[in-house]
Order: structure tokens, then C-alpha cells, then sequence
């Protein structure tokens, strides 16, 4: 709503996102934003902006409100825009660290699957214990006989 009339004005008036940037001391980046919709202005510059494009307020907010509208409903819209905005970042913050979360999992699984594989491996492949007698248990016998043949 916002987004698509800001962006009809800006075009109408033959204004790049650039030049209505500098007209309003902010950067060409937040113009962006606000026609993206991740963002709104606040109603300081809201009223600047619809000055600059020589529209009322009520226009870029696309509203059915009357042109003697008063602050106060301008406000509020702008205050249930910013909500709507923050509904959807949360959204997308919640789902991200789902996403996250599942990742982290299947990655300690695979470190647990992998440690269990080890395990078993190197007790398949170890090579047998061969048990050696000490000399000084073997009598003098046959050790002589031993040498012998």
C-alpha cells in the first residue's frame, strides 16, 4: 500500500530513488527500503516527504482518509504499518532459527553417527594381541633345544 503509492509518486514527479534521498537528508538506501516495505518513515518525515512529492499524506498512506484527516489518524495508520512490519520480521526471525536449529541437529547427529562408526571400525580392523612369554619363564631346557633345531 505505502510502498507501491511512494514509489507511483516518486516516478510521477520524475525523481530517482536518489534524488528523493538527498531531498530528505537520508540515503538512496532507506527510499529503498520504504518501497520494499521493510520499513516506514516516521511521521516527521513522512509529513517531509509528502511536501517534497506535493501530495497529502493520506494519498502516499492510500487511505480513504479525508484531506483534514488530523496527526492523530496519520499516526495511527503509520503506528499499524510499523506492527504489520514487525509481525512479519518476527515471522521471519522465527522460522530462520528453526531452520537453524534443525541444521544443528542433523550436524550433531552426523557427529554422533560418525564417532559410533569410528568406534566400531577400529575394533573390527585392530590387529589380534599376541602374547609373548618372558625368557626367564621358559626353562634352560628348551630353550637349548629350540636353538638346536
Amino acid at each position: 500500500m505505502f510502498q507501491e503509492n511512494l514509489k507511483t509518486c516518486r516516478k510521477a514527479k520524475g525523481l530517482t530513488q536518489e534524488d528523493l534521498a538527498v531531498r530528505l537528508h537520508v540515503v538512496r538506501q532507506t527510499i529503498s527500503k520504504w518501497e520494499k516495505g521493510l520499513s516506514v518513515p516516521d511521521a516527521a518525515l513522512l509529513v517531509r516527504l509528502s511536501e517534497v512529492l506535493e501530495v497529502p499524506v493520506s494519498q502516499l498512506l492510500g487511505a480513504p482518509l479525508p484531506p483534514e484527516s488530523s496527526t492523530d489518524q496519520v499516526a495511527e495508520q503509520l503506528a499499524r504499518i510499523n506492527e504489520q512490519l514487525a509481525q512479519k520480521n518476527r515471522r521471519a526471525r522465527r522460522i530462520w532459527q528453526v531452520v537453524v536449529g534443525i541444521l544443528l541437529a542433523f550436524v550433531l547427529l552426523w557427529g554422533i553417527l560418525c564417532l559410533l562408526s569410528y568406534h566400531s571400525y577400529t575394533q573390527y580392523v585392530s590387529p589380534p594381541k599376541i602374547q609373548v612369554e618372558p625368557l626367564s619363564s621358559i626353562p634352560v631346557e628348551r630353550r637349548c633345544s629350540d636353538a638346536v633345531a
